[in-house]
Formats: C-alpha cells, sequence, structure tokens
C-alpha cells in the first residue's frame, strides 16, 4: 500500500525532479529536426519510386494480356 504524501512534500518532490531536466540547445534541437526532414523526404522518395515501378510493372504485365 502507497503512503500518502502531504502536498509541501508532493510539490518538494515536483520540484526536485523538475530540476533533473535537462532541455536540448537550440543546435540539437534545430540538427534533430534537420535529420527528421532528411529521414522523412527520403522515406516519401523511397515509397514514391516504388509506387512507380509498382504501377509500372502492373501496367506493362496487363497491357501484355489486355
Amino acid at each position: 500500500m502507497a503512503t500518502k504524501t502531504n502536498p509541501l512534500q508532493f510539490i518538494q518532490q515536483v520540484r526536485a525532479e523538475a530540476s533533473k531536466i535537462v532541455w536540448p540547445t537550440r543546435r540539437e534541437v534545430m540538427l534533430t529536426t534537420l535529420m527528421v526532414f532528411i529521414m522523412a523526404s527520403l522515406t516519401a522518395t523511397f515509397f514514391f519510386l516504388v509506387d512507380l515501378l509498382i504501377r509500372n510493372g502492373l501496367q506493362a504485365f496487363l497491357n501484355l494480356f489486355g
């Protein structure tokens, strides 16, 4: 069974935990944002090319029999 904490102790614990937070620097945020955009672009390009390949392959297959 959990012990009850009074509001003052709770606030002290919250402040102690909040002081442990390490915020990223502006440079880290910019780099990770750039990496997300790069990875999203690469993924979009990959799926575009796969879609194009499948569409052209299916179209060629259907033209062969139709």
